[in-house]
């Protein structure tokens, strides 16, 4: 499991002396009280003892038992420190708050990062398009899609290589928008979406760069 997400949550997990009651136990009295770990294994594609491990580390890094903006915003900013991982972090915050309360449950976490971490092709491509969604109205317009392009530009900074122009987002927004959007509406539906992303080798292969950044 290599993500940011996961490297920030294990390195806060405590060493792995303790034993499987331990961590039930520890999941009975966290403030916000997450489903057991049965439940949890069977919503997701980790194993006991990985959730386990997850779990020790949000516990440490969020004794609330809840995460943040704020504290997504410091896990990509140490992560990207070449470039300014703000924006990004503020739309991957959002994909994960999925009742737009401004808090993300461990459940909530770890259910997300099962899709993107471990999920069919058909899962992380919804995903993304919640991701691209950005208003959560069932579309993508070119706006949305160019402001997490951009994000993801800015986050990866100006020390890339090959060095990346400025228009570069904008001229990926329109090859994409260009493949996607099949009756020239504006926008691109979630049919559309994964219709062209699972057909078109060239986008697939660019969502690889989305997948290096979550």
């Amino acid at each position: 499991m290599r993500c940011c997400l996961v490297k920030w949550i294990l390195s806060s997990a405590a060493p792995q002396g303790s034993d499987s009651s331990d961590s039930e136990l520890e999941l009975s009295t966290v403030r916000h009280q997450p489903e057991g770990l049965d439940q949890l294994q069977a919503q997701t594609k980790f194993t006991k003892k990985e959730l386990q491990s997850l779990y020790r580390g949000f516990k440490n890094e969020c004794p609330t038992g809840l995460v943040d903006e704020d504290t997504f915003k410091l896990i990509y900013s140490q992560f990207f420190p070449q470039g300014d991982a703000t924006t990004y972090a503020h739309f991957l915050f959002n994909a994960f708050d999925a009742d737009g309360n401004g808090a993300i449950r461990f459940e909530d976490f770890v259910v997300g990062l099962s899709i993107l971490l471990r999920g069919t092709v058909h899962e992380k491509l919804k995903w993304a398009f919640n991701l691209y969604d950005i208003n959560k109205d069932g579309y993508i317009t070119k706006e949305e899609m160019l402001a997490i392009m951009k994000s993801i530009y800015d986050m990866m900074g100006r020390h890339t290589y090959p060095i990346l122009r400025e228009d570069a987002p904008m001229e990926h927004v329109e090859r994409f928008f260009q493949k996607m959007d099949r009756n020239q509406d504006g926008v691109v539906t979630i049919d559309e979406f994964l219709e062209t992303c699972q057909k078109d080798e060239n986008i697939m292969s660019s969502m690889q760069l989305f997948e290096n950044v979550i």
